[in-house]
């Protein structure tokens, strides 16, 4: 009966039964932390998924950017204007050359079309000013309000009756409205898109033929303020026509350049990105020239190229896969293109993640390793294809993601080296003294314990542990390698053969020395508890000094300190003495130990 119990308990000794527990721990700790650094994680597998990230697709409008659209500068009449102001309240001038102006009837024209062609709305609560609605729409608003243009007002006098809603591919927006007994259609978009369905030009006098030097003339103006990093509008106007013809033959009126400021605190973790070996690409609708702005000013784009969305459909697959690595923007994008840029990437080994909000951008969400969300500005379809929502639509929140992420793997890493080390040594120790025919170092019942109580609650602690201080210093894992490299096995086997030596060594000196068979077993297993305590605080990293930020780990202090106070307790309490089988150990023993 005993060899049957020994039997059983050394068979439990090599399973780490507490592995299903700490994987769920560690997933569940993660998320948890996970959603105080603002990312909602919706499938528990992509927490694994995340610590692989080796791209990161991000949008640009309210990801990298703070997504609170002002306009800058105002182009009308072949006259560039300044306009003041910042945020949502509409205070503020309009400025030529530094001299502040009265706005003339074609800057009036410009700001009363962006209006009744938009959606959004101005809001006041208090003294505070917000919109309801897109911010670039928003900005059209609260520039038409900085010249007492107010919604209301203009939609009382030209109720609106039709509407040709945005798309990703026509790039515009036409709303058509009720005026004098006539009808009157306002349209903006993008100017490549719209300048091409123009055929006349509001001008200072009267409405003049749009030339081809007049056209170069607007576009080279856009250019301008691209260049400024500014997201560039055109808005043209159509009288007396209905929403069939609403998209031809338009009176072009001008251009409107806005800001987006990016997000103070994208730009470190970009650099955080870069540093673990993450390669981050930005895929904009914006102009190329906007796109490259922002991109050089983020750190995104170095020595890298803009393709644009015209540019990458030309490009056959096998172009796309020779170039891909020397692009970092796409702009003028579709959600389509989004979808093939996941393939592509996919194809080279990457594990991507991507971003999105628009019902169209969910295939790319779908495809990619880690579909991104945007919590405040996607949709539902959007966020019902991703694995991870951001609560705050912002790109450090990803970071942080990825971070969490790696400090997961490495926790159920740390967990099993650990324990699959301790249980190998103790496997050696017994197997050791059963073929040289020695009396066995431990009993059952000590085996059991060691596997339950000492492995289990250091284990536990390590599934907790902090991340390590390179953690976003290392380049990303591959998905394929696993857990058990060759240094794993190879660190795990160098420490179990150690904590065997150590253990038989003191146990037959024991024996040697004089000592009694129970108080010899004791010595082995108080040193074996002990070791285990010291290789908890080892394994704490595969490539760190011990004795860096050695008791960092509060959870991991409290499991040994308990530990401590139950091992003494088995060693002295004589009803545990003879339930374990233990010896109470002079204090000379004891030194024996800690010198060990």
């Amino acid at each position: 009966i005993d060899i049957f119990l020994f039997g059983i308990a050394l068979a439990v000794a090599v399973v780490p039964e507490a592995l299903p527990a700490v994987v769920t721990i560690s997933l569940a700790i993660g998320v948890q932390r996970m959603v105080k650094r603002h990312a909602l994680i919706r499938k528990l597998p992509a927490v694994e998924t995340l610590g692989c990230t080796s791209v990161i697709c991000t949008d640009k409008t309210g990801t990298l950017t703070k997504d609170e659209m002002t306009i800058r500068k105002i182009w009308v009449v072949g006259k560039l204007y300044d306009v003041s102001g910042a945020g949502y309240a509409p205070v503020g001038s309009f400025s030529e050359n530094g001299t502040t102006i009265e706005p003339h009837d074609g800057l009036m024209e410009l700001l009363r079309a962006g209006v009744l062609s938009s959606d959004a709305r101005l809001i006041q609560e208090d003294n505070s000013f917000d919109i309801a609605g897109d911010p670039t729409e928003g900005a059209l608003v609260v520039a038409a309000a900085k010249a007492e243009l107010y919604r209301g007002d203009l939609e009382k006098k030209a109720p609106r009756i039709g509407e040709i809603p945005f798309t990703s591919e026509t790039k515009r927006m036409v709303t058509l409205h009720d005026v004098d007994g006539g009808t009157i259609a306002y349209a903006k978009g993008a100017p490549e898109m719209l300048l091409p369905l123009c055929t006349r030009i509001w001008g200072a006098e009267a409405e003049e033929v749009l030339t081809d030097a007049k056209r170069t003339e607007i576009l080279a103006a856009a250019e301008a303020m691209a260049g400024q990093a500014l997201r560039v509008l055109a808005i043209a106007r159509k009288g007396d026509t209905d929403l069939a013809g609403a998209s031809a033959e338009l009176k072009f009126i001008g251009l409107v350049g806005m800001i987006d400021p990016p997000r103070p605190e994208v730009r470190g973790a970009i650099r955080e990105c870069h540093d673990a070996g993450i390669r981050v690409i930005m895929i904009t609708g914006d102009h190329p020239v906007t796109a490259q702005a922002i991109a050089r000013e983020l750190g995104i784009l170095k020595k890298e190229r803009v393709v644009t969305g015209l540019e990458l459909e030309k490009m056959d697959d096998q172009k796309l896969d020779r170039e891909l690595k020397d692009i970092a923007v796409f702009a003028r994008v579709s959600p389509g293109d989004k979808l093939r840029l996941v393939t592509a990437l996919q194809k080279q080994g990457e594990v991507v993640a991507m971003t999105g909000d628009g019902v169209n951008d969910a295939p790319a969400l779908k495809k990619a390793d880690i579909g991104i969300a945007m919590g405040i500005t996607g949709t539902d379809v959007t966020k019902e294809a991703s694995a991870m929502t951001l609560t705050d639509d912002n790109f450090a929140s990803i970071v942080a993601a990825v971070e969490e992420g790696r400090g997961i793997f490495g926790n159920i890493k740390k967990y099993l080296m650990y324990l699959l080390s301790s249980n190998i040594g103790e496997i050696i120790i017994m197997t050791v003294a059963t073929l040289f025919g020695w009396p066995l170092p431990l009993t059952a019942v000590q085996l059991l314990y060691l596997n339950l109580a000492t492995d289990g609650f250091p284990a536990l602690a390590l599934a907790v542990d902090p991340p390590e201080h390179d953690l976003m210093k290392q380049k990303p894992r591959n998905p394929n390698t696993g857990i058990f490299t060759r240094t794993t096995i190879t660190l795990m086997l160098i420490s179990s053969v150690w904590l065997a030596i150590l253990i038989i060594a003191a146990y037959r000196w024991s024996l040697y020395t004089g000592k009694s068979l129970d108080e010899s077993m004791t010595i082995a297993f108080v040193l074996l508890v002990v070791a285990e305590f010291v290789k908890a605080y080892n394994f704490r990293s595969d490539h760190v000094s011990v004795f860096s930020g050695t008791f960092k780990n509060h959870w991991l202090n409290g499991a040994i300190l308990w530990e401590l106070l139950l091992l003494i307790a088995l060693v002295y309490v004589p009803f545990f003495q003879h339930a374990f089988g233990t010896f109470a150990l002079p204090l000379h023993d004891w030194a024996l130990i800690v010198g060990a």
